[in-house]
């Protein structure tokens, strides 16, 4: 009798273009604290410090944004990619990644070395900064310094403008062109794989249910429970890296070399 990693590893192996979903689950496994879960981050902090109006409204609340954002940034350059992001690196390899449609603003996938112009953040990067004037972009590993301890951050060097983590804060609009390679990628995909995401985020758990609707298989690896688990072809429940670094280990073993490019 086929075990769930079976069926994983069958279904892996007659896909040809796969759209991987990640969210926070992948990441805790690297050590990145979860939002939602007890004892995770909107236990510590008020939500609210998090929502771009309050950023906005006074000097001080951009303090305390910065107070907070300072602190899981640093949390996140400790973290390492772990054997999640790896296999999903791996599926690149064998040539069957379409795209990373990821909810998380790690960067790990990139750091696993997923080429970078196949994941889409849907949520951003705390590795940037931006203006929210002009746009203007920098790397946050060039910017943080500048930040002091009390969270005062300078403005934008071009326009004076305001300068803010290049994560999507509550109350943002997500990026129409992050929206629309996720919509392209979910429509093509002929396997869509959900990683480590409760799916109660909208828009972003809307991409599944449009996959479903398609008829494109949808599995679903969560530790808990999802509102979609009712719509998905296979459901797993574990560790994100225990369950698809073994999967990654019989695929490749039974797998003939990806074509030259």
């Amino acid at each position: 009798m086929d075990t769930p990693r079976d069926s994983l590893v069958a279904r892996l192996g007659n896909a040809r273009r796969i759209a991987v979903f990640t969210g926070a689950g992948i990441s805790t496994e690297s050590g990145i604290p979860d939002f939602r879960s007890p004892g995770g981050v909107w236990e510590r902090f008020d939500p609210n410090d998090f929502h771009i109006d309050r950023f906005l409204a006074s000097v001080e609340s951009r303090r305390r944004y910065w107070q907070r954002s300072t602190e899981m940034y640093e949390a996140i350059l400790q973290a390492r990619p772990n054997a999640a992001h790896r296999a999903v690196t791996r599926l690149h390899d064998l040539g069957q990644l379409g795209a990373v449609i990821t909810q998380n603003v790690d960067g790990l996938h990139q750091r696993a070395e997923t080429p970078a112009q196949r994941v889409i953040e849907l949520h951003g990067s705390t590795l940037h900064v931006g203006c929210l004037s002009c746009g203007w972009r920098v790397p946050r590993q060039d910017f943080q310094p500048q930040v002091s301890p009390e969270g005062d951050a300078p403005p934008c060097e071009r326009c004076g403008g305001l300068m803010k983590p290049a994560t999507i804060s509550f109350g943002q609009m997500l990026e129409p062109r992050s929206l629309e390679r996720a919509t392209a990628e979910t429509r093509q995909c002929d396997l869509f794989l959900v990683v480590g995401s409760s799916l109660v985020v909208y828009p972003a758990a809307g991409f599944p249910m449009l996959a479903a609707q398609r008829g494109a298989p949808l599995v679903i690896l969560n530790r808990e429970p999802t509102p979609h688990d009712g719509y998905a072809d296979l459901v797993l429940r574990g560790s994100a890296g225990e369950v698809l670094g073994p999967a990654l280990d019989a695929l490749e073993a039974h797998s003939v070399p990806p074509l030259p490019a």
